[in-house]
């Protein structure tokens, strides 16, 4: 009798963090018959229906994109947020830009809108609910202090920051940029010191096997690397 009440007042103590269940406006967007092949064979790894469930993405919502790349997670907000959202991708002039403008223009994703933005200034026409960079916040690293600050003023008060990157050792200093990668530790560091509270952390797309001291691409890691998904918000109070 002690024992089963020694595991029940554990069990209080000590809450489980529960996976946000799949909303079905996130189903539809994954499910989207649109999305190019090798977006849909990435799945597995990206686990797209986990991360926008964890973000709280939602039918409606005003989300900015920060460096979309390919539009890999463009098409699947477009859907997720539906047509009375809108999905702001800000390029930053990277390589892919043209990706995004012909997205942009793509009748399918019609609530696709390209926004003009250099490191310290995100031009949303609106506050968004919603910020969101995956796999390419170590990209700008050496920027953070004016990017955090205009993911800020982007956001509506309450907003959500979602980022989701490939982890390096911690520790880890400058040296990590060639591998692509970052410290999660730096990460929480500068986007707390621009004002966020970090709200939650998802532990979905962990690979312990992953040595996190070679380069993502390396054939080892089968693109299989250990990434951090970290959920911020700005406070209510916050203009």
């Amino acid at each position: 009798m002690k024992a089963a009440l020694a595991a029940l007042a554990l069990l209080i103590a000590t809450p489980a963090v529960a996976q946000p269940a799949v909303a079905p406006n996130i189903a539809r967007s994954v499910a989207d018959p649109a999305r190019p092949p090798l977006d849909v064979f990435r799945d597995d790894r990206r686990k797209p229906a986990e991360t926008l469930a964890f973000a709280g993405v939602r039918d409606g919502m005003k989300v900015a994109e920060l460096i979309p790349g390919n539009g890999y997670y463009t098409r699947i907000l477009s859907k997720a947020v539906g047509p009375t959202g809108k999905v702001y991708t800000v390029p930053f002039g990277e390589p892919r830009s043209p990706l995004s403008a012909a997205l942009a223009k793509d009748p399918a994703y019609s609530n696709i809108q390209l926004a003009a933005g250099a490191a310290g200034s995100i031009a949303v026409p609106e506050p968004v609910d919603m910020v969101w960079t995956v796999q390419n916040y170590h990209d700008v690293r050496q920027l953070a202090g004016p990017v955090n600050k205009a993911v800020f003023a982007a956001l509506k008060p309450g907003g959500v920051y979602l980022i989701v990157d490939h982890s390096a050792k911690t520790g880890a200093g400058d040296e990590t940029v060639a591998l692509h990668r970052i410290d999660e530790a730096v990460v929480k560091q500068q986007v707390l010191a621009a004002g966020f509270v970090l709200e939650a952390e998802g532990e979905f797309l962990r690979n312990p096997a992953d040595p996190r001291t070679v380069q993502i691409m390396d054939r080892s890691l089968n693109r299989a690397t250990d990434q951090f998904v970290l959920r911020f918000r700005k406070p209510e109070a916050a203009r």
